[in-house]
């Protein structure tokens, strides 16, 4: 299979690897010097599962020069997604499955306005991973697993075969009977990296302290009331399995968009309690502690965006 993976950090170096390292014909985009590295070096991974090294690799920092495609796995940041959905269609083919990995429910939508919806899947991943150094991706949390589905919720020949490529590639896999569901649950989920950043908290402080943990189900429990009004199909004990699993995560565990607002780096803070915010007007839900952490990181957001930092609304 011939696959594309469009953006090599933590989540697309880790699957892109694997998949290589399964015999499949993957191509990397990346920039700067981890794409020199891997130019270089190979791609090596570290992880929980098992290191191992990709000592040759394909990567480049041109989506034209990547060519037409059997799969493209769009891993860039949520941000990124309306910025390179365009220069996409390129190597997109009739045939072209085309799955985003990111956090948010915004990323099929804005997939859709540059490129057929026909070919587009839902999806998303649960890892916890980083680039390590340049050349080096570090998966140091959560069993890799890929979430996907067609959008209408159909049990298509293509997904099915999709499915069984990422499991002989040994990833684990779950094609979805409700692919929004999965990507609201995970969406409530990550929307509490937002409590980490403004805390600047790991997982395991801020459930040791009764205040912060009390903070922590307010975030959870205003996504999932929000996602009650839009119609979403998820279980109402859902507030309880989400604290129980970030419970069971490695102690010191963060999550991307935490990582990035300390670093003073640009996140999805627009992706994330952003977009819950913008919802939650739409639907009339009060939403007090998300409004808080997003109008909490968005001066830091502003900051880290200069020169090109403009305050635009989340598309909805």
């Amino acid at each position: 299979m011939k696959i594309a993976i469009i953006g090599t950090g933590g989540v697309g170096g880790f699957f892109g690897a694997k998949l290589a390292k399964a015999g499949h014909e993957v191509t990397f985009l990346a920039r700067g010097r981890h794409l020199q590295a891997m130019q270089t070096n190979g791609l090596s991974v570290k992880s929980i599962k098992g290191d191992f090294k990709l000592d040759k690799v394909t990567a480049t920092d041109s989506i034209k020069a990547i060519g037409p495609t059997d799969l493209m796995m769009v891993c860039v940041k949520a941000w990124q997604v309306k910025e390179t959905a365009a220069e996409l269609a390129a190597i997109v083919s009739p045939d072209t499955l085309i799955l985003p990995m990111q956090n948010g429910v915004l990323a099929t939508e804005e997939l859709a306005a540059h490129l057929p919806e026909k070919n587009i899947l839902g999806g998303l991943c649960r890892i916890i991973s980083k680039i390590d150094a340049p050349g080096v991706i570090n998966h140091f949390g959560v069993e890799p697993t890929i979430i996907f589905g067609e959008l209408d919720n159909t049990q298509s020949d293509r997904a099915k075969q999709l499915q069984a490529t990422f499991e002989q590639a040994g990833i684990q896999t779950k094609l979805a009977d409700d692919i929004q569901a999965e990507l609201w649950k995970k969406f409530i989920s990550i929307c509490v990296s937002g409590l980490l950043a403004v805390t600047r908290s790991n997982y395991r402080q801020v459930l040791e302290l009764p205040q912060t943990k009390q903070l922590l189900e307010d975030v959870l429990t205003e996504v999932y009331t929000l996602s009650q009004r839009i119609g979403i199909t998820i279980e109402p004990d859902f507030v309880a399995k989400a604290i129980a699993t970030f419970k069971s995560l490695p102690p010191e565990s963060t999550a991307s968009l935490t990582r990035d607002v300390w670093e003073g780096k640009p996140s999805e803070i627009e992706y994330q309690n952003g977009t819950v915010v913008k919802l939650a007007e739409k639907y009339n839900v009060p939403v007090p502690a998300n409004r808080f952490i997003y109008y909490s990181i968005l001066p830091m957001e502003k900051r880290a965006r200069k020169p090109v930092y403009t305050h635009e609304p989340a598309h909805l």
